[in-house]
């Protein structure tokens, strides 16, 4: 018979490098045509990290994010960013990145003033045009605003950024630190179905909500939502490495299991778009902190469709059953002594 369940679980997660200083660097220049540089050592795996930044500069330069050219990543002849991981990425480079563009705009707004005579807060950018505000006449693209600027004025817009991640480390007496300068906070529920004739466990949705700071890309940060949940799903039912005295009796995935298409639950994601006080672009991350919950959620989700805790992952069919078996072992023996 089956039998189903919800489970809710919550996590926290912080952001960064542990306990530890962690800083990024970027160079921006406004060039010809109206592009815009960005020089990082940031080295893409994958997560999307160079779409985010591409709309983080073009946002910050008033440009498109086709106009923006992101440089060599080798840390030799660029900042650091240091690793891709600790769900650091657009957190700390985006930071970085908007940093360097702030301070790049900065001159230029500087500059155009000066060109138009007019004071650099009333100019404005946007998606590659330049204006001055309540002007009908002051109007150019980017492209030939730096033509005017570099060309005409010998002036070259460039800017840099450095963000730094505070931490303090442990105190030796208390043991009170503060080991990350932000954190990421989410929840989720699960809905299983469980056979208790055979130990399986389907899981049917799964609803993330977390709490991501300023939301870059949508897009983006519902499918690293949707990968950490599958990951999950895969810790919590079926990925079991197994050794015996020491070597592993599963080297392959013919005996590891992971989780397929068929396997991928419903998943709804909710993104709580609260800006991050303590950066500048009011970002934070979701790489790993998505991942958290949803292995709990899905134990309690069991536990609600039929009463047994599984304490131990994978829960696989044969421990499911275990767990069954000896809750009716238990049940009957206090039916007998009633």
């Amino acid at each position: 018979m089956k039998h189903r369940g919800r489970g809710v679980a919550c996590g926290w997660y912080g952001i960064a490098r542990t306990a530890a200083m962690d800083r990024a660097a970027v160079w921006v220049e406004l060039d010809d045509g109206g592009t815009v540089k960005i020089a990082t050592g940031v080295t893409e795996i994958g997560e999307g990290i160079l779409t985010g930044l591409c709309q983080i500069a073009a946002q910050e330069m008033g440009v498109r994010p086709e106009d923006i050219v992101l440089g060599d990543n080798d840390t030799a002849r660029v900042p650091e960013a240091a690793h891709a991981g600790a769900t650091r990425m657009t957190y700390m480079i985006g930071n970085a990145v908007a940093i360097g563009c702030r301070e790049a705009f900065g001159k230029f707004r500087d500059a155009m003033g000066a060109y138009w005579g007019v004071t650099p807060g009333s100019i404005h950018a946007f998606a590659g045009e330049v204006w001055v505000e309540g002007s009908p006449t002051k109007r150019m693209t980017m492209a030939r605003a730096v033509h005017v600027l570099k060309h005409q004025r010998g002036i070259v817009i460039v800017g840099s950024g450095l963000f730094t991640s505070q931490h303090t480390g442990l105190n030796p007496d208390t043991g009170e630190s503060t080991p990350w300068q932000s954190y990421v906070f989410g929840a989720q529920i699960a809905e299983v179905e469980v056979d208790d004739d055979t130990g399986e466990v389907q899981v049917l949705g799964v609803w993330a909500a977390h709490d991501v700071g300023r939301v870059v890309n949508p897009q983006q940060v519902e499918g690293q939502i949707e990968g950490g949940v599958v990951m999950g799903v895969g810790h919590a039912l079926m990925e079991d490495y197994i050794q015996v005295d020491g070597q592993t009796t599963t080297p392959g995935f013919a005996k590891y299991i992971l989780p397929t298409a068929l396997d991928v639950p419903q998943i709804t994601s909710i993104l709580i778009d609260e800006p991050d006080p303590k950066t500048p672009l009011g970002v934070k991350g979701i790489g790993e902190p998505a991942i958290t919950p949803t292995a709990p959620a899905i134990i309690n989700a069991i536990y609600d469709a039929v009463g047994v805790r599984i304490t131990r992952l994978p829960a696989t069919p044969e421990r499911v059953m275990e767990a069954l078996r000896h809750k009716r072992a238990t049940q009957g023996k206090r039916s007998e002594r009633v």
